[in-house]
């Protein structure tokens, strides 16, 4: 499955240091990172809490870096244009956390930021095929959402290459876009899959095989004595 994407790296600023976000994100953006991870957990929907609207508000202000708000909360729909307005660029929702998949997908679209649409392990790969052209990527847990550290669950990967391979039949590119018949199937950037927990070299190695094209790493980077160099690596795997 692997093939010559540019790999996007998101380092998860959960792994970083909560009493100096800025300084954790100023280190993402000078390693080279392509975007900023931060997780948003409610203590509900997963035993954990992190951070808030005016968290990524401040995080905002600390980088240009693309930030990437993945909500880990039950009834995401309520909290959409806060954190839109905070300053997220895309927004990423748990089907698991709501019954208004579609309905909140739009409405992230509607506040102009990208819209991702995450799976658990547990969450059978049947759920993904109905959402592919309603959102903008879509993030497949490598470990069971709630806490950093986590070992990288294997089993996971047959859902990032049932998504790839399913994106190619389809002929579905960057932003769920479908392509017609006389367009050339590299006309655009792949579609983006995106997996999160336990990355390190050697699991992104896998996850770039099955078709993983944006890895969010939070130990592996925050706890690398060179995070631009850890970075380099990943993108090197390629």
């Amino acid at each position: 499955m692997s093939k010559k994407w540019p790999i996007l790296i998101a380092p998860s600023i959960l792994s970083g240091d909560f009493g100096h976000l800025a300084d954790s994100a100023k280190k993402a953006e000078e390693a080279g990172a392509d975007a900023l991870h931060i997780d948003i957990m409610d203590g509900h929907f997963v035993p954990n809490l992190t951070l808030g609207p005016r968290a990524v508000a401040s995080i905002r202000k600390a980088t240009s870096l693309f930030l990437d708000v993945h909500l880990m909360i039950y009834n995401p729909y309520d909290y959409i244009e806060r954190f839109a307005e905070a300053g997220a660029n895309r927004i990423t929702i748990h089907f698991e956390a709501t019954e208004n998949v579609a309905d909140t997908l739009q409405f992230i679209r509607r506040c102009n930021v990208e819209a991702g649409l995450a799976f658990s392990p547990d969450t059978s790969l049947s759920m993904i095929p109905k959402y592919l052209n309603q959102c903008d990527l879509i993030l497949i847990m490598t470990v069971n959402p709630g806490f950093g550290g986590q070992e990288f669950i294997a089993e996971t990967l047959e859902k990032v290459q049932f998504t790839r391979e399913l994106c190619d039949k389809l002929r579905i590119r960057k932003g769920g876009k479908t392509l017609k018949e006389e367009e050339s199937i590299d006309s655009l950037p792949p579609f983006q899959i995106q997996v999160d927990g336990g990355v390190n070299q050697l699991t992104a190695q896998q996850c770039i095989k099955a078709g993983a094209n944006v890895l969010v790493s939070g130990n592996y980077l925050y706890g690398a004595k060179d995070m631009k160099k850890s970075i380099q690596d990943l993108k090197t795997i390629a």
